[in-house]
């Protein structure tokens, strides 16, 4: 996509599902891009790191969602299993992003669907990139598995929240109970701390260990700055927009700045849809929102649906998604068809000299 952009207008650009879209905004309405930071590891490093690994037994590679940060890691490991003779690993992942993977693999590889329900083979490794949480603090490989694998845990997770509000960044009770809950299996982790430029740094370790990038995280996606009345936010690649459930954690990692009163719009795709029973429920008018309070048990992305409505509470919130507006009508959310209605959406109900805050990469900025 090319932008012919004069000098009045910065050229920014918002990831948008598999492609990103160019923010046409004029300088005097731009009030800062906030983004995250950090160094990034050279090939050589990266290389380094991962040969201190056995690649000469068998592994069960599996790969949690689709990222650059992670094809990057796949092409290194096959390229020292190539260059030391050792076997490729056994690459598995979910059915709807197999063919996203497969597509950064190299010619020859494999890649089969990830269908166990259970944790108990000790040559796998998950692999996986750290974003910030609402519920748990941190999105790390422990709180993945305890999401797809441990129902029951998840809702020990879920009461002990940290009140109704997301507390993205946070130390949490709800966070020691995912790694209680991956302490039972023999498995490994490769977890990753990228940004948008690359990889800042990784961890081979029991997914219950690799939580210790979370400091490196804070490093280098925490941003100071004042309360903003307007802020369009991307989450900063597909696989952290995929549906809206995954989308709003990038809501969460701003919504504490906005002001009483003020305006986020999140740009996510959500082409898998709501991506929460809970939210699907409470579309279809089955899930009372009461029931948040203390629940018996636990429906899959509670948690989105809680913190959505104590969100809205304060701030409006807009979509620009391809979600079916009956969704987001039923969720309180202004449904906006592109980033260009975003902007006159803004400037028309905050003003015309309203300064709007840009954040490329929600998922792993946190603003503070």
């Amino acid at each position: 996509m090319v932008c012919i952009c004069d000098n009045t207008v910065p050229e920014i650009w918002l990831n948008y599902g598999i492609t990103d879209v160019v923010l046409d905004i004029r300088a005097e309405n731009l009030e800062k891009k906030i983004d995250s930071e950090g160094a990034i590891l050279e090939d050589t490093a990266i290389n380094e790191k991962l040969s201190s690994m056995d690649l000469s037994k068998p592994m069960d590679l599996v790969v949690l969602h689709n990222s650059r940060a992670i094809q990057n890691i796949l092409s290194s490991l096959f390229s020292i299993c190539e260059q030391k003779s050792h076997p490729f690993p056994n690459v598995l992942a979910e059915k709807k992003i197999m063919n996203q993977v497969k597509a950064g693999m190299p010619e020859g590889s494999s890649i089969n669907e990830f269908e166990t329900d259970e944790l108990s083979k000790s040559n796998l490794v998950f692999m996986g990139e750290m974003e910030f949480d609402g519920l748990f603090g941190y999105e790390t490989i422990s709180t993945r598995l305890i999401k797809k694998f441990g129902q029951e845990n998840m809702l020990s997770a879920y009461t002990k929240r940290k009140g109704n509000l997301p507390v993205p960044g946070q130390p949490t009770d709800s966070f020691d109970e995912a790694n209680k809950f991956t302490n039972n299996f023999e498995i490994q982790a490769i977890e990753i701390v990228a940004n948008s430029k690359g990889i800042v740094d990784f961890s081979i370790d029991h997914p219950s260990k690799t939580h210790v990038l979370t400091k490196t995280l804070e490093s280098i996606g925490v941003q100071d700055i004042e309360r903003q009345k307007s802020m369009i936010i991307s989450t900063g690649k597909d696989s952290s927009n995929f549906d809206l459930s995954k989308s709003l954690s990038s809501l969460w990692n701003c919504a504490s700045v906005i002001q009483n009163g003020g305006l986020a719009i999140l740009v996510a795709e959500c082409k898998g849809g709501l991506g929460s029973d809970a939210l699907q429920q409470y579309i279809e008018g089955r899930f009372p929102l009461q029931r948040l309070q203390n629940p018996t048990d636990y429906i899959d992305g509670m948690e989105a649906l809680l913190f959505l409505t104590e969100v809205q509470k304060n701030i409006q919130v807009g979509l620009v998604s391809i979600l079916p507006e009956f969704y987001t009508k039923k969720l309180n959310l202004v449904s906006l068809s592109g980033i260009k209605e975003s902007m006159d959406y803004i400037l028309k109900t905050q003003g015309a000299r309203q300064k709007v805050a840009i954040v490329p990469d929600g998922a792993r900025t946190l603003i503070r």
